[in-house]
């Protein structure tokens, strides 16, 4: 966690109302948009760490890919820096600010071509060099900062551990010196005893280089040591927002409490205190959302209010937000 952004500066990355369909056939010469992301919105300061968590299949890496233009938004906006982004020529400018590091180490690296070459690409593309030397200085650069020996620039990713590729991806990903980072679940490929290493090194960096970080993940674990604020998806829609502590300790939505309930505790004392929360029924297909509030079929507290409009994402308290029509009853 950085804690050196200023709460009052203009957020470097600003989402309004995003949202991100995808027409899928289900029959002849008929589709039906696939929802994935459903009016979202939310901000991140520079220099801060937001968390994205929620179940596989809710959205969280369609959101990163959307910010970037991966995926071109059915609708919304996204502002860096105060520039709205809208034409082709925004969306190269932001390629040069704002990057990803992707999930999986395995697919996500040419198998042709070496090291030197996977993390040299983004500058290559971009021509920020002026001659070899220069280009082979920062990419030994790189790799010394992400933990990685210059004898490795000649091999191939094949040649190295999970650890190690995606240290590779992440040489890559600072290659042009970005000042944004989606980081798409980038240790849930690595085992246990590599994750904390890989996550530490993204603390430092962001020390080091004032990166500021949107951290997609679905263990809270993982979210809540690295974010300063974590945000919790469900169906496509965005159901709370708070300081991560905030979260942690006194989640305010049914869906929150739920994830926060199947948190290991290491006290004895307090885990056999802590009530598991465990939802009924399946998650809802994205093609055939419930209506009103997308978890109302999956919720203890739900009340035919629930199914009949979607509730407001607003601010019940200072910085925390939620979308849920009973937050002031339960």
């Amino acid at each position: 966690m950085s804690g050196t952004f200023n709460r009052n500066e203009r957020p470097l990355v600003d989402v309004r109302h995003l949202k991100q369909y995808f027409n899928i056939n289900v029959g002849p010469l008929r589709t039906k948009p696939l929802k994935a992301v459903d009016d979202v919105s939310f901000a991140i300061r520079r220099g801060e760490t937001l968390g994205l968590v929620g179940e596989s299949g809710c959205g969280k890496t369609t959101v990163g890919r959307s910010i970037l233009h991966l995926y071109k938004p059915t609708a919304g906006e996204v502002e860096f820096a105060g520039e709205l982004i809208q034409t082709k020529r925004d969306i190269d400018e932001l390629r040069k600010k704002a990057t990803m590091v992707f999930q999986d180490p395995y697919s996500s690296l040419n198998p042709r071509m070496t090291v030197s070459d996977i993390i040299g690409e983004p500058l290559d593309i971009h021509k920020m060099y002026e001659n070899k030397t220069e280009r082979e200085q920062r990419i030994l650069e790189l790799m010394d900062r992400v933990g990685l020996n210059s004898e490795h620039a000649s091999r191939y990713a094949h040649e190295f551990s999970g650890g190690q590729r995606q240290r590779i991806g992440i040489a890559r990903a600072l290659a042009l010196r970005p000042e944004f980072i989606v980081c798409d679940e980038p240790v849930s490929a690595l085992d246990v005893s590599i994750q904390a290493q890989v996550i530490n090194m993204f603390v430092e960096l962001q020390e080091q280089m004032g990166l500021t970080y949107l951290f997609i993940a679905h263990d809270i674990l993982v979210v809540r040591h690295i974010s300063d604020r974590i945000a919790v998806m469900y169906l496509g829609k965005m159901v709370e927002l708070a300081d991560a502590a905030e979260i942690y300790d006194r989640p305010l939505h049914p869906y929150t409490r739920s994830l926060m309930s199947a948190v290991p505790q290491p006290d004895p004392k307090i885990a056999r205190a802590n009530q598991r929360i465990v939802l009924s029924g399946d998650i809802p297909s994205p093609l055939n959302a419930p209506s009103g509030c997308p978890f109302r079929t999956r919720c203890p507290h739900a009340a035919p209010c629930c199914e009949e409009s979607m509730p407001e994402f607003k601010e019940v308290e200072s910085g925390h937000f939620v979308a849920c029509h009973r937050v002031n009853e339960l």
